[in-house]
């Protein structure tokens, strides 16, 4: 059998994650210049005109800040077996983000925080980011129901309102139905495993993360002169949020 050195294994290391960061750029450098819907010129003039240094850094604030509470998240789930720092988080957070960037549906995401830790805490890690996700996930549909019936689309946030009932329904009287040795009752224990208090900060985090990548976009329109009523741009961008997700 094969053995490599370890300096061996720190350049293959090495290769892997530049691989995925050139991967990475080369995704979305493709991604926008095969967009035929953007106008790179008409873009240019709007920032000349637009865009001051103000304008520009309040919204890179708002762009970190977004991220940053997204590590928070991360710390704190994870806080339920292991303590880590900011500074470990903003490392899984980032990577598993790059990760997800080229992947389909973003399973990058998932498996780039599991390689930080031992192969028998893969599960764990895979349960605590759906648990990451599920609350925004829970978020973005409260909100986008709610812009619904703001811009005035009171059947369609009604039958949402009753799928989501009927869903919840079903999942309550299948508890107990197992599928691959997994069921939703099994499902249940784990996130009661999990302290209330992390679970509170998780919400509230997660709220603050939504109002803030949600204000980001206002600030732009703003910013690029749009004139429509505040309420009608938030209710709009939850109602976009929802159907992107």
């Amino acid at each position: 059998m094969i053995t490599l050195s370890s300096k061996v294994k720190q350049f293959l290391v090495f290769l892997v994650k530049l691989l995925v960061v050139v991967t990475a750029f080369y995704f979305i450098y493709n991604q926008l210049s095969t967009n035929t819907k953007l106008n790179w010129a008409q873009f240019g003039v709007l920032l000349q005109t637009k865009a001051t240094f103000l304008n520009v850094f309040f919204i890179l604030v708002l762009s970190i800040l977004n991220r940053f509470l997204e590590i928070l998240k991360w710390q704190n789930l994870v806080s339920s077996f292991k303590v880590i720092t900011v500074f470990e988080a903003v490392k899984q957070v980032l990577a598993s983000l790059t990760g997800g960037i080229f992947t389909p549906n973003g399973i990058g995401e998932y498996a780039g925080k599991a390689l930080f830790y031992p192969k028998k805490d893969t599960k764990k890690i895979i349960f605590l980011n759906l648990i990451c996700n599920g609350i925004q996930m829970v978020i973005t549909i409260f909100f986008g129901t709610l812009g619904l019936f703001v811009l005035g689309f009171y059947k369609i946030g009604a039958f949402i309102i009753v799928l989501l009932l009927l869903i919840g329904s079903v999942f309550i009287t299948s508890k107990k139905i197992t599928v691959k040795g997994y069921s939703i009752e099994k499902l249940l224990v784990l996130v009661n495993s999990i302290p209330k208090k992390i679970h509170r900060k998780n919400i509230i985090l997660g709220l603050l993360r939504y109002l803030t990548f949600t204000h980001q976009f206002y600030f732009i329109f703003v910013i690029f002169g749009v004139t429509v009523p505040y309420l009608s741009i938030i209710a709009s961008k939850s109602c976009i949020y929802f159907l992107s997700s």
